[in-house]
């Protein structure tokens, strides 16, 4: 498998070996030893699976006492994957890298804790399949308004559609006091 930076710390994209032949295709979409080799070092207790249909925004999320770090990745469908840096005193504060996966790239990413997430369906509709590193906690949430100018992601769409929970999001700067703080990696 391949490994490639984004332009946030921590915030990588897999591409996984594909083994295709005239039957299909063959890959790993998991494997532990090989992706804490790779500096991927937390244990994922949760998997979740969203299908959405097309324009449809999700986030952004996160966590505040249980971040959650994701291995984001698409089995239908395309979508522009989101990370926002929330920790306050990480030099890329408010900084948000993107990048398009799709079940035809096979592509992952690997969001860690202390970063919002969200996504955007490119496709006609798009099956999403995420592992966790923390157990979803309602009551920890936090909605971080995906149109958050002082962060200006570049969405594929200025008019997505939108949940209620997430078009009740917070800007980044209403949430500065709780948000997390850099952790080092151990």
């Amino acid at each position: 498998m391949k490994i490639i930076n984004t332009e946030l710390p921590g915030v990588v994209v897999i591409e996984p070996d594909v083994h295709r032949d005239q039957r299909g295709f063959f890959l790993e979409t998991y494997h532990a030893e090989k992706y804490r080799a790779a500096g991927l070092p937390h244990l994922f207790v949760q998997d979740n699976h969203s299908r959405s249909v097309g324009h449809t925004l999700r986030g952004l999320h996160a966590q505040l006492k249980h971040p959650q770090g994701k291995l984001v990745r698409v089995i239908a469908g395309e979508i522009f994957d989101v990370a926002v840096d929330i920790r306050r005193d990480s030099p890329y504060f408010g900084r948000w890298a993107g990048v398009t996966l799709s079940a035809e790239n096979t592509r992952q990413c690997y969001i860690p804790p202390g970063f919002a997430h969200g996504f955007y369906v490119v496709s006609e509709a798009a099956e999403v399949e995420y592992k966790c590193t923390e157990f979803y906690s309602r009551g920890d949430e936090i909605n971080i308004r995906w149109d958050d100018p002082e962060i200006g992601i570049r969405w594929p769409s200025t008019s997505p559609l939108l949940s209620a929970k997430d078009s009740a999001g917070l800007f980044l700067k209403q949430l500065a006091e709780v948000l997390p703080v850099v952790e080092e990696a151990g």
